[in-house]
């Protein structure tokens, strides 16, 4: 099952993202063909809601909002908690709020206000996760937004919002990850937020990136850092925050210092904010064990982290090709 067939179609269509449609295509069909035991119930969630009538999506900060008449609200929250966890958002549908574990609006007023308006642009989101961000970028008047994020249920999560609005916009997510796709100076926008502490090698994945980004693109990025000189690196020995796979954290010198080795241009660190579960957050919408961020730092000092890191505090910087 692909979940998006027709919206392929029409999101490349595009003669630029012509370009690396086919592989596109190739790879998530081969993402939605994996023996996943969770599939069906997935599945079954996204006939449900593509059943029921369509409404308009706007804007009602904090929340992505969808409108829908005439329709069993009980069934849908029903559809949707098959979903969980929902870790992108919040949403609001017909007046009920979808919280997500993050609240993903705080980020983006932290961000939206230093880069270059997205009006008609191609956009690239690394990392999308549920695909909220993505949508954000498509409601700023994006040409084309096209996010990528190799978990299966982000994409199911994805197609339920995308199904339930009546005019879709120019959003696509699909089940892949950053190597995957062929790599053609093709966005003028590309998003890495919360994806270069989980890469092995950070000067890789930059300059993958980079081969993604148009003639005077822009870049931005959001990542974990730490206090420290330039050369500093914080390597977890084993989890940080709970979160496996955490290969290096930078001080805010060294980051700066791999993206001029990496040979971006103008490189500005627009915004410096510690994590708080105030926009970190446990809801019920992330499963009845889930854990968030208050479970991840140290009861007696919420400044280190469980294992005893410094807590979560995130960096933005925007630079260009």
């Amino acid at each position: 099952m692909n979940l998006f067939r027709e919206d392929l179609v029409n999101f490349f269509d595009d003669f630029l993202l012509k370009k690396i449609s086919k592989k596109c295509l190739e790879i998530s069909n081969q993402a939605y063909q994996v023996n996943n035991g969770n599939i069906p119930k997935w599945s079954q969630a996204i006939d449900t809601i593509d059943a029921l009538p369509k409404g308009k999506i706007s804007l009602k900060k904090p929340y992505i909002s969808i409108n829908k008449d005439c329709i069993d609200s009980e069934l849908l929250m029903d559809a949707l908690y098959k979903l969980v966890p929902w870790r992108k958002g919040p949403f609001m549908i017909n007046g009920f709020a979808l919280e997500s574990e993050w609240d993903g609006d705080m980020k983006w007023q932290r961000i939206s206000k230093h880069i270059k308006p997205l009006k008609n642009k191609r956009v690239l989101d690394v990392g999308a996760g549920n695909g909220y961000f993505t949508l954000r970028m498509a409601m700023e008047g994006a040409k084309r937004a096209l996010g990528i994020d190799p978990f299966l249920l982000f994409n199911y999560q994805f197609r339920a919002i995308k199904s339930m609005i009546e005019s879709p916009l120019n959003a696509l997510l699909l089940p892949m990850k950053l190597e995957e796709i062929p790599k053609k100076p093709i966005f003028d926008t590309v998003f890495s937020m919360g994806v270069l502490y989980h890469q092995r090698d950070h000067m890789a994945h930059l300059s993958q990136l980079k081969e993604m980004m148009a003639p005077d693109a822009e870049f931005v990025i959001e990542t974990l850092v730490v206090e420290g000189p330039e050369d500093y690196i914080l390597v977890p020995k084993d989890r940080y925050a709970q979160m496996r796979n955490v290969y290096s954290i930078p001080s805010i010198k060294t980051l700066k210092s791999w993206l001029n080795d990496a040979n971006f241009n103008n490189v500005r660190v627009v915004d410096v904010s510690k994590t708080t579960t105030v926009e970190q957050r446990k809801t019920p919408w992330i499963g009845e064990n889930g854990a968030s961020l208050e479970d991840f730092l140290n009861p007696l000092d919420d400044s280190l982290t469980i294992e005893g890191y410094p807590a979560p505090t995130r960096a933005i910087v925007v630079c260009q090709r």
